[in-house]
């Protein structure tokens, strides 16, 4: 009982010692499953590790936007605008991009699996490092072209297309 009484007590020293700016710091990530979202303006906004699961995202607007380690699995973002914007680490799997600007964008590390490449504009797009199964990688490649004016890397080259 009394080393029951002791813990409790060096325990409730511990908590009162973090500062309790550390812990005011701490927040949630932004989540916006399942909502509608279609022509919102999302463009140079930091939207770090938000959550866009089974959103509406048609004609949304990124351009520019901090988006790494955003989720958006299985979202429509048809005809969406991510020009420019910064995908790193972001989890586009079962996507719809049909139509999209992807321009200059970076998917450094970016999880596209099953995700839909249709029409897409991915001129100077870097894709370094991102799965992609071989069928997106082939279809891709066939449009691939420019250089990420932020990381220098070419289109093609960060696709390893031959």
């Amino acid at each position: 009982m009394f080393w029951q009484q002791g813990l409790g007590w060096i325990l409730g020293i511990m908590l009162w010692f973090i500062p309790q700016t550390a812990l005011a710091d701490w927040t949630h990530p932004l989540s916006y499953s399942n909502a509608e979202l279609s022509r919102q303006d999302f463009s140079g906004q930091s939207l770090q590790a938000a959550e866009f699961s089974n959103a509406n995202l048609e004609m949304a607007n990124f351009t520019g936007a901090d988006l790494r380690g955003t989720v958006f699995s299985a979202s429509v973002m048809t005809k969406a605008n991510l020009h420019g914007a910064d995908l790193t680490n972001a989890m586009m799997n079962e996507v719809k991009l049909i139509g999209a600007d992807l321009s200059n964008a970076v998917l450094i590390e970016a999880l596209l699996l099953r995700t839909v490449f249709t029409d897409v504009n991915i001129t100077g797009a870097d894709f370094t490092d991102a799965i992609l199964d071989k069928a997106q990688i082939k279809e891709l490649c066939q449009k691939a072209s420019g250089v990420n004016s932020q990381t220098g890397v070419e289109t093609r080259e960060s696709l390893g297309c031959q």
